[in-house]
C-alpha cells in the first residue's frame, strides 16, 4: 500500500489518513495516546527519541506532522494554546528589533504585542495593511517582523499575502501569517510566500470546542529547529491528551469545512438584504473590498461572517437575545454556530481609541457559522433581525 502521506494522495485524503496505521506494537489503526510524561532510558547514556514529553511527545509529534504536510512546511510545534503560538514566535526576535502588525488583529495578538511594546521587550508598529502608505513607510524602517492576518478578526479584511511578503522579505523581514480562519483547506500562506504559519487549533483544526491548542509551522528546517527549541525552553508545548483530540477532530476537517462554506455563503446573502443591517463583512460578497484578493489567494471564502447592525448597541443587544441557535460565546470554528460581540468580548483587551481606529463598533456582530442544517440558521437569524429592527433606533 501507498504511503498514505504520498502527494499522490489528496489533502483531504492524507488529512484522514495521518498517523493512521503506525502502531508497530498492535497494529492498532489509530494511533495510541502517549499520556506520559516521561520516558525510560535503555540504560546509561541510552537516551531513546523521546525523554520527557515537554520536549517530544509521539501523540504531539504526531499531529505537528499532520499539520506541517497540510501547510506544506518543514515541520510544526504544537503548542497549549493558540496565544502560546503566537508567543512562541516572538521569541525570535531581540528588543532592539522592530515588528509590523496590523492595527486591527486579533484582540489577545493585539493585546501581547501591545504588552512587549511597553515594557521594551520588542519595537512595534500597529500598522493598517489596508493603506499602502503606511505599509511601505514601515517596510522603510527594515522591520525584523512583518506580521499578516488575512482574513483579519472581526471585520474579515484582506491581505495580499504574496505581495506583502515579497515587499517584507525584500527588506529582510520574517513573515508570519496567522491562517486561523481558513485553515489549510482554504488557504496555504506559506506557498504564498510567507516564512511561518501560526493557528489556534482550537478553531477549525479541532473543530469540536473542546481542547485549546495552537501550532507554529515553520517552511524552512532551520526556522523549525529554532521554534522547536524554544517551545521546549519556555514550555509552551501542548499535552498529549489535546493532541490526541485535536489529531481526531483534524480527520473531519475537509468534510466539515465544505458545509460551514455552504451556510455561511447563505448567511451573507440573507444579512446583506435585510433592512436591520448597515454593513456585512463577507469576502465572499461581490462588493467586498478584498473579494478578488480572497479569489485568488483561496479556496474557499470561510464561514465567519460580521456585520454591523443599524442604530446603536441596544440593536446588537436585542439581535443578541433575539437568537436562539447561535450561543454567545468567544470563539470560533466548532461544528456549533456561535455569536459574539467583539467590543465587550473579542476584543475588550483593546482600549477604545483603538477598538475604533481598527473599526470595531458597539454594534458590530461576529458569526461563526456551524453545520447545522442551513435553513434553521436562516430562520434564527432572522429571528434576531427583525428583534434587532424592532428596536426604535
Amino acid at each position: 500500500m501507498n504511503d498514505p502521506s504520498s502527494k499522490d494522495f489528496t489533502q483531504q485524503t492524507r488529512t484522514v489518513r495521518a498517523a493512521l496505521e503506525t502502531d508497530t506494537q498492535h497494529g492498532a489503526v489509530v494511533p495510541p495516546l502517549h499520556l506520559t510524561s516521561t520516558f525510560a532510558f535503555g540504560g546509561y547514556g541510552e537516551k531513546r527519541e523521546y525523554d520527557y514529553s515537554r520536549s517530544g511527545n509521539p501523540t504531539r509529534d504526531a499531529l505537528g506532522t499532520a499539520l506541517a504536510e497540510l501547510e506544506g512546511g518543514a515541520g510544526a510545534v504544537v503548542t497549549s494554546s493558540g496565544m502560546a503560538a503566537v508567543a512562541l514566535v516572538t521569541q525570535l526576535f531581540r528588543p532592539d528589533q522592530f515588528a509590523v502588525v496590523p492595527h486591527d488583529c486579533y484582540g489577545g495578538t493585539y493585546r501581547l504585542f501591545n504588552a512587549l511594546h511597553t515594557r521594551g521587550a520588542l519595537q512595534v508598529r500597529f500598522v493598517d495593511y489596508q493603506e499602502a502608505g503606511q505599509l511601505e513607510q514601515a517596510l522603510g524602517e527594515r522591520p525584523a517582523l512583518v506580521w499578516i492576518e488575512t482574513p483579519s478578526n472581526p471585520l474579515l479584511r484582506i491581505v495580499d499575502i504574496a505581495a506583502t511578503a515579497g515587499k517584507a522579505k525584500a527588506v529582510g523581514a520574517l513573515v508570519v501569517a496567522d491562517n486561523t480562519f481558513l485553515s489549510p483547506v482554504w488557504q496555504q500562506p506559506l506557498a504564498l510566500g510567507a516564512d511561518v504559519v501560526v493557528h489556534s487549533t482550537t478553531k477549525y483544526l479541532n473543530g469540536h470546542s473542546d481542547v485549546v491548542g495552537g501550532a507554529v509551522i515553520a517552511a524552512r528546517p532551520e526556522t523549525h529547529d529554532l521554534l522547536k527549541w524554544w517551545g521546549n525552553c519556555i514550555g509552551v508545548t501542548g499535552a498529549p491528551f489535546d493532541s490526541f483530540m485535536t489529531l481526531r477532530g483534524l480527520r473531519t476537517l475537509h468534510a466539515r469545512m465544505r458545509i460551514h462554506g455552504e451556510n455561511a455563503a447563505r448567511v451573507a446573502g440573507l444579512l446583506s438584504r435585510h433592512p436591520a443591517v448597515a454593513k456585512v463583512y463577507y469576502p465572499g460578497l461581490p462588493g467586498h473590498p478584498g473579494h478578488a484578493i480572497a479569489r485568488a489567494q483561496q479556496q474557499g471564502f470561510g464561514a465567519m461572517v460580521s456585520f454591523e447592525l443599524a442604530g446603536s448597541l441596544e440593536n446588537a443587544k436585542a439581535f443578541l437575545h433575539g437568537v436562539h441557535l447561535f450561543s454567545l460565546a468567544e470563539s470560533l470554528g466548532g461544528v456549533e454556530s456561535l455569536v459574539a460581540h467583539p467590543a465587550s468580548m473579542t476584543h475588550a483587551a483593546m482600549d477604545e481609541a483603538a477598538r475604533l481606529r481598527a473599526g470595531i463598533t458597539d454594534t458590530l456582530v461576529r458569526l461563526s457559522i456551524g453545520i447545522e442544517d442551513g435553513e434553521d440558521l436562516l430562520r434564527d437569524l432572522s429571528a434576531g433581525l427583525d428583534a434587532a429592527r424592532a428596536v426604535i433606533w
